[in-house]
């Protein structure tokens, strides 16, 4: 089935009813929320081929080769459903993907979450960049992807004939999530990807929402954890990028769509990004360039190689961008707070210091001075990076009181809200936040407090 809007209202609708309490003076009955199913439950636990259905929660599935949802089919995960890749990410034939040409949903929770990796045994930090498998790969024609409180590990097989030929070469190491329709929705919620070979996330056009996601070491020599292509319009906020290869958030409007990319990028936080990238003057947190327009706030950049970096060649009349917040524990970091080669400089919500170690954000439970960036010169090998630069096994970003970022988020503007809201298939688009970053003093926003490898 495809979930049309039709659809998503209706069981939106539907489970809202289902949930309803009734509370009295001695007791409260709480009626529970049934399981979602799109068409038949696979009870088998190896998958290959075409396949449609619903991966049951508590049920672990397996594929070897690669698996396909057709064109009007759809391919619903349970919360609490794992979906296993058994590839060694060294040829295309032992890299398997999921070729999403209908629609793809998978409705992890906060208490019960979804996982599509590698067995156990794989899923270990010195792995990260191997690319045991293909990831998820959207046809140009695909319904909506939406993905909720999911972790998405270890992709960046190499690409074979069954890879779009206008994305990748053979060889090429493909994306975790690569989305393409231009009229299709791209929802991604409180989930982490992590580990990637290249891109932890490509989307060369459509309406998205990407909101309170963790994105780990994504890229082994380069690659972004976001890179958002022409076409591509909606709302990036209350994400975490730790240990990005290049960029945490890349917009461009490349690509020759008809529709141009207009993206916000606020409420972000962004950490040690950028130290792997060998091409001169690339990579740190966020880049505009090419045409794409957009709203740039409140966002932390922490030992980042580069701030915010906005070309002259971007859509720069239709841009707005003030209120980040840079950290730097070395000299180098702080002339590029904002990217020498590009236009964008210091504006009057800014909080960036003029010496290292100067405005420590305060993070409740992660030390920015860990490790000394003066020790090192960029570009470094990811071999030659301590794990907790890339990642963190535990973490809290959240701001300490006397935290000067805390209340100094910008409002006054409002999300794109580009795609469905609500319910279980729609999107939660939060608004902007009065502290910087991606977590907010009232408890709202991110909602992660550990590594993707932290979970089972």
């Amino acid at each position: 089935m495809k979930l049309t809007r039709y659809t998503i209202q209706a069981l939106a609708f539907f489970i809202a009813s289902l949930a309803v309490t009734s509370c009295h003076k001695e007791e409260a009955i709480d009626i529970s929320v049934p399981q979602i199913s799109a068409g038949q439950g696979i009870t088998s636990d190896t998958l290959s081929g075409s396949i449609k259905g619903t991966l049951l929660s508590g049920k672990t599935y397996y594929f070897r080769t690669n698996i396909t949802i057709n064109a009007g089919d759809t391919l619903l995960m349970q919360a609490g459903s794992k979906l296993i890749a058994l590839g060694d990410g060294t040829t295309t034939e032992t890299s398997p993907q999921i070729t999403n040409n209908g629609t793809f949903v998978s409705l992890g929770t906060q208490d019960n979450q979804n996982f599509i990796t590698v067995p156990d045994d794989k899923r270990i930090a010195a792995n990260i960049g191997k690319g045991f498998w293909g990831g998820i790969q959207c046809g140009e024609t695909s319904g909506d992807l939406i993905i909720k409180w999911t972790h998405i590990e270890f992709v960046g097989g190499p690409a074979g004939p069954d890879a779009d030929p206008a994305i990748y070469a053979a060889g090429d190491p493909r994306m975790t999530i690569v989305f393409t329709n231009t009229n299709a929705n791209c929802i991604l919620e409180d989930s982490w990807i992590y580990g990637s070979t290249d891109d932890g996330m490509r989307v060369l056009s459509g309406k998205i929402s990407i909101m309170r996601n963790t994105y780990e070491a994504c890229g082994k020599a380069g690659g972004e954890s976001l890179n958002l292509k022409s076409g591509t319009v909606g709302d990036v906020a209350y994400n975490v990028s730790i240990g990005a290869a290049t960029n945490s958030f890349k917009a461009s409007n490349s690509g020759g769509n008809a529709i141009q990319t207009n993206v916000n990028v606020y409420n972000n936080t962004m950490l040690n990004g950028g130290l792997r990238q060998v091409k001169s003057g690339r990579g740190g947190s966020i880049n505009y360039e090419k045409g794409a327009q957009g709203t740039i706030y409140n966002n932390v950049i922490v030992n980042c190689r580069f701030g915010l970096r906005i070309t002259k060649d971007a859509d720069t009349a239709h841009m707005q961008y003030n209120n980040q917040f840079y950290y730097g524990n070395a000299d180098y970091f702080i002339p590029q707070f904002n990217a020498a080669d590009g236009i964008a400089r210091t504006q009057s919500g800014d909080i960036a210091g003029t010496a290292a170690k100067t405005n420590n954000p305060m993070f409740a439970t992660y030390d920015v001075d860990m490790f000394d960036y003066s020790t090192i010169t960029p570009p470094v090998d990811i071999a030659g990076m301590p794990v907790s630069i890339i990642t963190a096994v535990n973490y809290n970003f959240s701001l300490l009181p006397g935290s000067p970022a805390l209340k100094h988020g910008y409002t006054n503007f409002a999300p794109l809200k580009s795609v469905p809201q609500g319910g279980l298939y729609g999107a939660t688009t939060e608004l902007p936040g009065v502290d910087m970053g991606a977590y907010q003093s009232d408890g709202s926003g991110n909602q992660h407090y550990a590594s993707s490898l932290s979970f089972k």
